[in-house]
């Protein structure tokens, strides 16, 4: 049996860390584009299975086109049986489209009661979320009832999570390398695990959702033989990358400069770029000004790790006013108005 492995797409999401360039219509364009070369993909290689592992869509922001459009591929491709397990983004819920729309008949959708269906010779089981929470797990009562059958276990939740985040559907580890299954097909962490020598695998997210999600995306190919001999593969789908690329500011001796500096980098289309920008400034440094002036669209984000490159309190010990000026304010300092004490110290400074 052949298979493709996605989780987390997470259809219309708002991508509100891109909004400060208004990206993100054009990401959840590149969203649907990589949506298609799946489908694509699995119609010219013939899959006979489509695992889907929650978060298909966000509930909250759903459009019922977008729905209609998830369906027309899946349309696209009849002979491929495609199972869904609901995560805690779109749980299967009243009100949900997983619940009140009629999706084509090749599509299979669990519930939170864990079901099986079988194929011949294969068994897959599946159990989703019925809520957007759902801090405790079924799996360890799953009893396979013929293990000389392709075992098959597709969920979504967390795995050897702490305990403030141990509500989607926590498991461990350990019991699921118990269970009997030849693949446990995850979803819910966005960084995947991919390792061609185990079963138990976290696609990731299938187009990253932002900078906390560096590097590649895409989904999980794989097959089981008669023998149950396991392959797997990864396969990168999102077209663009998210990467970071840090600037040192030690020489740069005004914004003007520093604009300069950032457009004249070598930037490759097919990337996403956060400039961090470190070292010791010696200008008052406003990224969301900067970034107005940045000509290359595919920089999204500047962020300031700089330090002051003043020694404010060698400042402080002078008999002077600016030694006065800075020795009132930090007498002021604490950890929560830390920052905004040494920005007030910086334009003040400057001012004088």
């Amino acid at each position: 049996m052949k298979f493709v492995h996605i989780a987390d797409m997470h259809f219309d999401i708002p991508f509100t860390s891109l909004n400060q360039k208004n990206m993100g219509n054009a990401r959840r364009l590149e969203q649907r584009e990589a949506f298609k070369n799946i489908i694509e993909y699995i119609s010219k290689n013939k899959i006979e299975y489509f695992f889907i592992c929650g978060d298909l869509y966000e509930h909250e922001y759903i459009k019922q086109s977008t729905i209609e459009f998830i369906n027309n591929q899946f349309k696209q491709i009849p002979n491929t049986k495609i199972y869904i397990v609901p995560g805690n983004h779109d749980p299967k819920i009243k009100n949900s489209y997983y619940e009140k729309y009629k999706w084509n008949q090749n599509v299979n959708i669990f519930s939170s009661s864990i079901q099986k269906i079988s194929q011949g010779n294969i068994d897959i089981y599946g159990y989703g979320f019925d809520n957007f929470y759902m801090k405790n797990t079924k799996i360890d009562e799953i009893k396979i009832e013929d293990e000389n059958k392709i075992n098959i276990l597709l969920t979504h939740g967390s795995i050897d999570d702490n305990d403030d985040i141990r509500q989607y559907n926590p498991m461990s580890m350990a019991s699921l390398k118990k269970l009997p299954f030849d693949y446990i097909a995850l979803g819910h962490i966005h960084k995947t695990n991919y390792n061609p020598k185990t079963h138990i695998i976290y696609p990731g997210s299938t187009i990253s959702l932002g900078f906390d999600e560096l590097g590649s995306h895409g989904m999980i190919v794989g097959e089981i033989n008669e023998n149950k001999k396991l392959q797997i593969e990864f396969i990168t789908v999102d077209k663009k990358e998210f990467v970071e690329i840090n600037q040192q500011v030690d020489e740069i001796l005004s914004k003007e400069e520093l604009i300069e500096k950032i457009n004249e980098y070598n930037y490759e289309e097919n990337k996403y770029y956060k400039i961090n920008l470190i070292g010791k400034r010696n200008f008052e440094i406003d990224t969301i000004e900067i970034l107005k002036y940045i000509i290359i669209p595919n920089i999204l984000k500047i962020k300031d790790k700089t330090d002051l490159n003043i020694d404010i309190y060698g400042i402080a010990k002078e008999q002077s006013l600016k030694g006065i000026f800075v020795k009132n304010l930090l007498e002021k300092i604490n950890e929560q108005n830390k920052q905004q004490i040494l920005k007030a110290i910086e334009i003040g400074l400057e001012a004088m």
